[in-house]
């Protein structure tokens, strides 16, 4: 995974590039806008993390032009202003996330990883790998895998137990990466007719105990609540 990191504090900037390259990702950086702006428009990155206030062109501005040219890049925006006005004209610009100054490392991290588990694979975010008779055997998301003809569930390699419900529940998840799904389309696929549909607090505490077993203490869960409308998985 390549990302480009603008700001212009080295003294942030040169520790963020150590830290994250030591996470295995290759980080090109620059410390003025215009700069940054150049080697967004002239390479491929899978992240862009951006300071909001720089020399010659800001952060925002970079992000809102790179829309405007129908870049798609996830974008990560770095800066000290912490009002909801700020917030909101952060997320207008186009940028999928918006970080206070000062932060925690391990919360950069967390949210490095959820936005580039966005990036699609060629078709979907969620691969089908097929068998020979041509039937998807299995479906995997970044590191979490789920054999289904096996009716097994893995994450970096450890073996998960699920209930049966919570295998479906996952499945019907996985299948369906990055959708909005409401609780009347979940409880449908879950519950069969003839079956009582669950409360929505009955499907929260569902998807809770499957949280609970896939996250495994992560910081940042695959399973996201859209509030007041249901649930994205991605």
């Amino acid at each position: 995974m390549r990302i480009l990191l603008v700001d212009d504090e080295e003294e942030l900037a040169e520790p963020l590039q150590r830290i994250l390259t030591s996470q295995g990702y290759i980080v090109d950086s620059a410390n003025s806008g215009d700069r940054g702006w150049e080697l967004a428009q002239s390479n491929d990155y899978d992240l862009l993390i951006l300071d909001w206030m720089m020399p010659m062109m800001s952060g925002v501005e970079i992000c809102s032009q790179l829309r405007q040219r129908g870049h798609s890049t996830p974008v990560l925006i770095l800066t000290a202003k912490d009002t909801l006005d700020d917030r909101v004209a952060g997320l207008d610009s186009g940028a999928d996330d918006y970080l206070v100054k000062p932060f925690e490392l391990r919360e950069l991290l967390a949210r490095v990883r959820a936005l580039l588990r966005r990036i699609p694979a060629p078709d979907s975010s969620s691969v089908l790998i097929a068998e020979p008779n041509g039937l998807p055997n299995s479906l995997i998301y970044d590191d979490l895998r789920l054999d289904r003809q096996n009716q097994l569930v893995y994450r970096q390699g450890a073996a998960i137990a699920l209930t049966e419900r919570e295998y479906q529940l996952l499945e019907y998840f996985m299948q369906r990466p990055n959708q909005l799904l409401s609780h009347e389309l979940i409880g449908q696929h879950l519950w069969q007719e003839g079956e009582d549909m669950p409360t929505s607090n009955a499907l929260a505490a569902q998807i809770k105990l499957l949280r609970r077993k896939i996250d495994r203490d992560r910081p940042v869960s695959l399973i996201n609540t859209v509030y007041g409308k249901g649930y994205r998985f991605g």
